[in-house]
């Protein structure tokens, strides 16, 4: 369908649209009107990609030069979108035909997912294709005659650069067009980026500096960004600023010193030129030059604003004095990693101890990176993964030599590793998130932050440090109630229930909820997930389940799948999962929040008609590295520490819940087991769409009334559903869009206005000639009334 979001006509390609869907694209719109970031909350799983490519994509043809940039989490998060993008593109060029603009829509991808080279494409890890794949595609490389190349780049640096694409590429279409016109598609899609006018791929290629540099740093300013599924934007942001460093790594370092220095000594023997020619480069302030877009691995991991445009330090112009310098750093991080003691100082505390240990500058150290690379490309070292070690090494070096504020060094003595054993660990922690977007909301036009669960708003806004145009938490519109809350706070013996520490592992507790899971597993058809805290809390009352015979009355209700840490075994119990549901069987997976389940795998329809949430999952509160976040955020952003772990936690549940409801068609019950959820300043930070569900009848139940809920609302669930049920209210055909008052096209308002002005002026005109009217009958009454007295008197 067509409509009008005030003067800006929308392609949409379906026939009817949820009022969320249109709501939600009335404040896009002001939003990319007014410029500047936006933050936007849409339920789950009521078309929030769709109809952000239809709004900006028709926005886009009013506005050609916009580009749009989306970001996305996974690749099949991407690929998702991507197929999305070509169904609006399809219809708005269906409905404009010749008028239509030409649209190149990319995805782009790492060289694992887009590599078509036999031998390389073999590969599972993605390190080992990208070391392959530099094997075969440096300049040195192909220099030599003798040398094995890849014919699929060959043909792109001879061809591809011409090339002008039209249409939508998914990473399968790429691949696709390589294989045809034996064209490498990493490289093409690289290449393409620029003339893209949508691009859609990882949150990685916006956010993470080494690679943004790479990819997206020629990208103009007037592009739209859009960050989807943003809810955990704040963590992508710390941890692409953020460095551990350990003594494993350390003694990969050194071995890697070692090997640089052999090499550099070899090739003073048969090339001495190349190094004298590097160091002329360097004398020039020309450190990356000479080398080609193959032969860039990474740039820099600091921000663009950051990277600091001077020549290279003389003390380090020279291999030999560069790697002495990298080794005297790993000789002092190795020191400091011997104390006993938990310390935790600024990067300014780290440089002073380095400088009067080492003698080394921050100035100097601020060059460490770019130097490296400068460094492995002279030596011409193709697996550069081989290097990883010192490679974060400089890394480092250069974070710290130009990073204070919003930064953190905390050496921990015993540090607790997920296999339980104990190391010590050098961790450099980025705690200000909004570091990391600034550059991003600086640059670009604008900015959208979008999720379904980003409640509460406000926290976000100081976290990320910025000032939005436009905030919207959009409710969702049912004819039917098809989400079931339930607050679960006791089991049926009136025990109360919760994993706080100290009552986690009570035996009645534990009881409560095997026995929760028995009676839903009888009367909930189909598909439950169940997500507990944390792997070992999972494994400990499973086991303890299994002691009480309560797996073995789960079992003869439905099968059971566990995830566990390995991605291989969880992914085989993802697709017997399915299986079970699909046969009729029926399944229930148990799996923990903040675990690969929780976050992008959708349980629509048979797959997820319950979601069983055992307990709070709260994030672990004995990291130190979490304490000096706590910290920060309360002396920055006045941000207290127990709202932000609240908030934190909560997100997280909603990530967990909101995987059952995957359209309005769909239904699932939600059940928060755990007391804690029935206070107010938790239940709160639940998204407006489930809270609106949240009726009283839903809080503070115990097992058997929320059975009895459970089992009325599958009741209702199972009546038939059509269509024009939802005409109206939740879903709206063109008739009621156009009844909408942003729906017309601002021209048609302002007539519209006129006229009502119009109307009011010849109203009150015709007000003002009535009055006169009665005005003059009343003086001539009046007169004759004194005519007749005075004749009387007489």
């Amino acid at each position: 369908m067509k409509f009008y979001i005030e003067d800006l006509l929308v392609y949409f390609p379906y026939s009817y649209i949820y009022p969320e869907q249109y709501n939600y694209m009335v404040a896009l719109k002001r939003s990319l009107d007014n410029g500047g970031p936006c933050i936007l909350e849409m339920p789950s799983g009521t078309g929030k990609t769709v109809s952000l490519l239809s709004l900006i994509s028709s926005y886009q043809v009013k506005n050609p030069s916009i580009k749009l940039i989306y970001c996305s989490r996974t690749v099949p998060e991407i690929e998702q979108a991507t197929e999305e993008a070509r169904r609006v593109l399809q219809y708005r060029n269906s409905e404009m035909g010749e008028e239509s603009p030409k649209t190149l829509c990319m995805s782009m991808s790492s060289r694992r997912n887009l590599c078509i080279q036999p031998r390389v494409s073999e590969e599972r890890d993605g390190k080992v294709v990208d070391a392959l794949c530099r094997e075969l595609t440096s300049s040195w490389n192909r220099e030599s005659p003798t040398s094995e190349k890849c014919k699929f780049f060959e043909n792109f640096e001879s061809n591809g650069k011409e090339i002008l694409l039209e249409g939508v590429y998914s990473l399968e279409d790429l691949k696709e067009y390589g294989l045809k016109h034996q064209m490498c598609p990493y490289f093409l899609s690289r290449h393409m980026l620029n003339f893209a006018n949508i691009v859609i791929f990882s949150y990685q290629y916006l956010l993470d500096p080494k690679i943004a540099s790479l990819i997206s740093s020629s990208f103009p300013s007037n592009s739209i960004v859009v960050f989807d599924e943003a809810h955990n934007i704040d963590n992508v942001c710390i941890n692409a600023l953020s460095i551990n460093i350990d003594n494993k790594l350390l003694d990969v370092s050194s071995k890697n010193i070692a090997k640089i220095n052999k090499q550099i000594e070899d090739i003073k023997k048969v090339d001495e030129k190349r190094l004298k020619e590097e160091y002329q480069r360097l004398v020039n302030g020309l450190a990356r030059s000479g080398s080609t877009r193959a032969d860039e691995t990474t740039f820099d991991p600091v921000l663009p604003n950051d990277v600091i445009q001077e020549a290279v330090p003389g003390n380090i112009r020279k291999a030999e004095h560069f790697i002495s310098l990298l080794r005297r750093v790993v000789d002092y991080l190795k020191s400091r990693l011997k104390s006993q003691m938990l310390l935790s100082e600024s990067p300014l505390a780290f440089l002073q101890g380095l400088y009067h240990a080492t003698q080394i500058s921050s100035r100097t150290l601020r060059f460490c990176s770019a130097r490296l690379s400068s460094l492995l490309r002279t030596l011409r070292i193709n697996d550069v993964n081989q290097f990883s070690g010192i490679s974060l090494i400089a890394d480092f070096a250069t974070l710290v030599g130009t990073y204070n504020n919003g930064f953190l060094i905390i050496i921990e003595p015993y540090y607790q590793r997920q296999n339980n054993t104990y190391d010590q660990i050098f961790q450099f922690c980025c705690l200000d998130a909004s570091i990391g977007m600034k550059p991003i909301f600086d640059k670009y036009r604008s900015v959208v932050i979008t999720s379904g669960t980003l409640s509460p708003l406000d926290i976000y806004t100081k976290m990320l440090n910025f000032r939005p145009t436009v905030v919207e938490r959009l409710t969702m519109s049912l004819n039917r109630n098809c989400i079931c809350p339930c607050i679960l706070t006791r089991g049926s013996d009136q025990i109360s229930i919760s994993t706080k520490f100290d009552v986690r592992s009570d035996t009645a507790v534990v009881r409560n909820y095997g026995a929760l899971l028995v009676e839903v597993s009888a009367i909930v058809p189909d598909g439950i997930i169940c997500f507990f805290t944390s792997y070992s809390y999972m494994e400990q009352i499973v086991s303890v389940w299994n002691e009480m015979g309560l797996l073995n009355n789960i079992l003869t209700n439905k099968l059971i799948f566990v995830e566990t840490s390995d991605p291989a075994e969880s992914a085989l119990a993802l697709q017997n999962y399915k299986k079970a549901c699909d046969s009729g069987r029926g399944a229930v997976l148990l799996s923990v929040a903040r675990g690969k389940v929780s976050e992008g795998i959708d349980f629509d329809n048979q797959y997820g008609r319950c979601v069983i949430l055992y307990g709070i999952p709260y994030i672990n509160t004995e990291s130190k590295v979490l304490r000096a976040r706590l910290e920060f955020l309360r002396d920055r952003y006045q941000i207290r520490e127990n709202e932000f772990l609240t908030f934190d936690a909560m997100r997280t549940a909603s990530q967990c819940v909101g995987r059952v409801i995957r359209g309005k068609s769909d239904y699932g019950i939600m059940i928060f087991a755990d007391k804690r959820y029935n206070r107010l300043d938790k239940r709160n930070k639940l998204p407006q769409w489930i809270l609106q569900f949240c009726q009283p009848q839903h809080l503070n139940l115990s097992t058997d009334m929320a059975i009895s809920l459970s089992k009325t609302f599958l009741r209702e669930m199972g009546q038939p559903f059509s269509r024009e049920e939802q005409l109206g209210k939740s879903l709206w055909s063109l008739e009621h869009i156009e009844k909408q008052s942003t729906s017309k096209p601002q021209q048609q308002q302002q007539q519209q206005q006129q006229q009502q002005q119009q109307q009011q002026q010849q109203q009150q005109q015709q007000n003002s000639a009535t009055n006169a009217t009665s005005t003059t009958t009343t003086i001539t009454t009046t007169t004759s009334t004194s005519t007749i007295v005075e004749t009387q008197s007489t």
